[in-house]
């Protein structure tokens, strides 16, 4: 969807439809000018995701719901303007008044902006004649002064940004090998003026990438490993690291999946996504804050050559692991990632990936786990992603767990025991975090992908942790 919003002092007489964004308590006292008893008719109360139009005269009047005054937040603003995106999709060019006092609320035209770009979202590059929305513009009224039309910017390259990592994660596997993500990752890094560094399969071996390596075995495709890097002008105040993990296409391996369980695995490399979307926004936003990603990148298939269950693979920071089930095999490129990573000496890592299924029993397919070794750093990003309007939740690390992947034959197993299996998968990934440095994981197994419209959710690749993630490097400090 390729829609601007514009910081306006009044509505133009050139918009389409006036729509007003209203809150349930408005509703019941009546609004002036607007006749209560169609709306009354139609059950339109002013909750949240409702919305009603009609004609008035050669324009349209519409009002969409913010729900309880006291429940209002900028999620609220974000779900409306998707709400008004989807509703007003046949129109060219629409107003947007708030509700009183809204207007002054610092972040409202961030989270609306969000919301309407992500909520006119659709994946309609593989249909032959795809239906597109008319929208083009939203005229949001109020103040027109620059904080209010940066406001808006922001919303819209962050929304952006999000999209790009939405289109990335619903194109087929078939064509979005390994060195297709790893070329789309470069030319989307160079746009947004960040260093690029891409190493195709002779300098995987070269760097001792035995995960990565292991995993690609069993592909037609080769691996490939990007690096993105933003720089600030100046001297950087802090560094820090991003991995995701970019499984292209999981068909398990050896340990093949079931045919029911391969049918959204295009969406394994949904990590890399949220990363590769997050540093195209970062990279123009101005930071003082060094910002580095480290994306391992390959499909996950079942090669005559596939690495074999009790198979032992080196990683590049020369521990081993057995092998005991090809289908877990998002921990072994991630621990080439985290060790890269900690080699880079950052002041804090935090790596995003579809990891397990046991995340999305315990948390269902709303909620990412968040795991790491540094509470402050844990509550750096809970706070991120809560302003964001992303929902993350702590869950723990037990150190007594890992004796559920000791290993007779190497240094340890890529698979724990029948239960935690997202605490365990995360006590993996943990060994490859050097010491000293503060480091959390994010499982987007449940969030990433999504089977319903809700809110500035569409179908498909949902972009999940994009927001998380600016918003992190743009307040990042060093977990103390």
């Amino acid at each position: 969807m390729v829609v601007a919003l514009h910081a306006v002092r009044s509505l133009p007489e050139s918009a389409e439809v006036t729509i007003s964004l209203v809150t349930v308590e408005a509703i019941e006292a009546g609004i002036d000018g607007i006749d209560p008893r169609p709306l009354k008719g139609a059950g339109f109360e002013g909750k949240a995701d409702q919305v009603h139009i009609w004609p008035e005269g050669a324009r349209s009047r519409a009002l969409v719901g913010l729900g309880s005054e006291s429940e209002i937040d900028h999620r609220s603003f974000r779900r409306a303007g998707a709400v008004l995106a989807r509703a007003c999709s046949r129109y060219g060019r629409v107003g947007v008044e708030l509700p009183a006092g809204g207007s002054a609320t610092t972040g409202v035209r961030q989270a609306l902006a969000e919301g309407v770009v992500l909520g006119g979202y659709s994946f309609s590059a593989l249909k032959s004649n795809p239906t597109k929305p008319e929208l083009r513009r939203v005229d949001v009224a109020g103040s027109a002064g620059v904080g209010a039309g940066n406001e808006l910017k922001r919303g819209m390259a962050i929304a952006t940004g999000q999209c790009l990592a939405r289109d990335l994660v619903n194109e087929p596997g078939g064509s979005l090998t390994a060195p297709a993500l790893a070329d789309r990752a470069a030319e989307i890094g160079r746009e947004a003026g960040l260093g690029v560094k891409v190493w195709t399969e002779a300098e995987i071996a070269r760097q001792k990438l035995g995960g990565l390596l292991g995993v690609n075995r069993g592909s037609t495709n080769p691996a490939r490993f990007v690096e993105l890097t933003y720089r600030p002008e100046g001297e950087a105040t802090a560094m820090l690291a991003l991995v995701g993990k970019g499984v292209t296409f999981d068909a398990g391996g050896l340990n093949i999946k079931t045919a029911a369980g391969m049918l959204a695995m295009k969406m394994d490399m949904s990590g890399a996504a949220a990363v590769i979307g997050a540093m195209s926004v970062i990279g123009g936003l101005a930071l003082t804050v060094e910002v580095r990603a480290f994306l391992p990148m390959t499909d996950n298939m079942l090669g005559g050559d596939a690495t074999r269950p009790g198979d032992v693979l080196t990683i590049r920071n020369g521990k081993t692991i057995e092998v005991v089930n090809t289908d877990a095999e998002g921990r072994l490129i991630l621990a080439d990632a985290l060790s890269l990573a900690s080699e880079a000496k950052p002041d804090a890592i935090v790596d995003l990936a579809t990891l397990t299924g046991a995340c999305m029993v315990a948390l269902g397919p709303r909620i990412a786990g968040l795991m790491g070794n540094d509470e402050a750093w844990i509550a750096q990003i809970q706070a991120a992603a809560t302003a964001a309007g992303e929902r993350v939740w702590p869950l723990p690390l037990p150190g007594d767990y890992e004796s559920q992947f000791e290993s007779d034959v190497a240094d340890m197993k890529n698979l724990g025991g029948a239960h935690g299996g997202a605490l365990t998968a995360a006590l993996i990934l943990k060994q490859f975090v050097a010491d000293g440095i503060a480091w959390a994981h994010l499982d987007i197994a449940g969030p990433a992908f999504s089977d319903a419209v809700d809110g500035e959710m569409v179908k498909g690749g949902t972009g999940f942790g994009v927001r998380t993630l600016v918003e992190l490097a743009a307040g990042f400090t060093r977990p103390s």
